[in-house]
């Protein structure tokens, strides 16, 4: 079997720490590939502190995973040694299921997640992208286009996702009002992301410190929710609102920022219950939706719409020794804006 290095959390308590382990052997179907850069997500630290409740350890968290191909199997047609490629949030699917389509894979059963799960056989641990190597099915691995360079462009494959799929499935472009709630590592991609699409870009953020990227990066507007009157303002503006933020907030405050039949979609996943009253919905007809991730189809697509584009994350390289300094970084929203380890620094 392979072995590879990387770090791990071996407890919801502990320290991610140094890990070594085994690959399994690689089919002929599948790519092997040399990890470069792997993104941090704000979900990696849910997870590998067992905040969601289905941590499973030792876990190799990573799914923002970008490297170089280094061998493939006899049957992979897609792919060559030397080929720049992603790996994000799941590295296999459902494909003999009856219900199986291919623009709504990542909602349907038999998901395997690039980390925290097990694979097809049922046994197999699955281990991300803070690794030195990674063993992934052909179908399940993206191309990065040549002006995308690897170490920015590693959040798209979630942070970039998760926006980009809401983004178009709710029509954002000319015309279109969209508020982006949180100037994070969500947020400074949907704001990138709706403006390349043509709407007009609200940023609602807490405070007004960052209101010059948000500005740079093609927000039209910006205003601070911890200003009351910015929900009194703004009452009755926008046609869709993504809410990227992780913590519980008044989602009724926000709903009634909606035009009639305007709809706000989560991305964000507080750790606890939000209420919502029926009276924030009912008069404006408006939506509370939720949306995750993207198919792989659709991620591809998001990474060729960011080719054109020119849009990649706005990043902070560390080396994988700073990533528990970097967790408390990230909860205390102490990064523009995403996190991406330098692979390298394994060696």
């Amino acid at each position: 079997m392979p072995i590879a290095k990387g770090y791990a959390a071996t407890d919801a308590s502990k320290p991610l720490v140094p890990f070594t382990f085994e690959r399994r052997e690689p089919n002929d179907d599948d790519v092997v590939i040399s990890v470069q850069y792997c993104g941090v997500c704000h979900s990696d630290i849910h997870q590998a502190r067992n905040e969601w409740g289905f941590s499973k350890y030792p876990m190799v968290p990573g799914h923002e995973v970008a490297g170089v191909v280094t061998a493939v199997g006899s049957k992979v047609s897609k792919f060559k040694v030397g080929d720049r490629v992603g790996v994000g949030c799941f590295v296999d699917s459902c494909t003999t299921c009856a219900t199986r389509d291919l623009d709504y894979e990542h909602y349907m059963p038999g998901l395997v997640q690039t980390y925290n799960d097990v694979e097809a056989d049922g046994k197999t641990p699955t281990f991300g992208g803070y690794s030195d190597s990674i063993v992934v099915k052909e179908g399940y691995v993206l191309s990065f286009p040549d002006n995308i360079p690897l170490d920015a462009g590693a959040p798209l494959l979630c942070a970039g996702i998760t926006l980009y799929s809401p983004l178009r499935h709710w029509k954002a472009g000319p015309g279109k009002k969209v508020a982006i709630v949180g100037m994070g590592g969500l947020g400074h991609m949907g704001v990138q992301l709706a403006n390349a699409m043509g709407a007009d870009v609200t940023v609602l953020s807490q405070t007004l410190s960052k209101k010059e990227d948000g500005f740079k990066l093609g927000a039209k507007d910006y205003y601070a929710t911890s200003d009351a009157e910015t929900f009194t303002k703004l009452a009755g503006t926008f046609d869709l609102i993504i809410n990227t933020v992780g913590t519980a907030i008044d989602w009724n405050a926000y709903l009634n920022l909606l035009k009639y039949d305007g709809s706000m979609v989560l991305v964000g996943v507080p750790e606890h219950a939000v209420p919502v009253h029926a009276f924030s919905l009912i008069p404006g007809r408006r939506s509370l939706s939720g949306s995750m991730i993207g198919s792989i189809k659709e991620t591809q697509e998001m990474l060729d719409f960011c080719g054109e584009h020119n849009i990649v994350a706005e990043i902070e390289t560390i080396n994988i020794q700073e990533i528990n300094e970097a967790y408390e970084r990230v909860l205390k929203s102490d990064v523009r804006y995403r996190f991406v380890i330098d692979i390298a620094s394994l060696a």
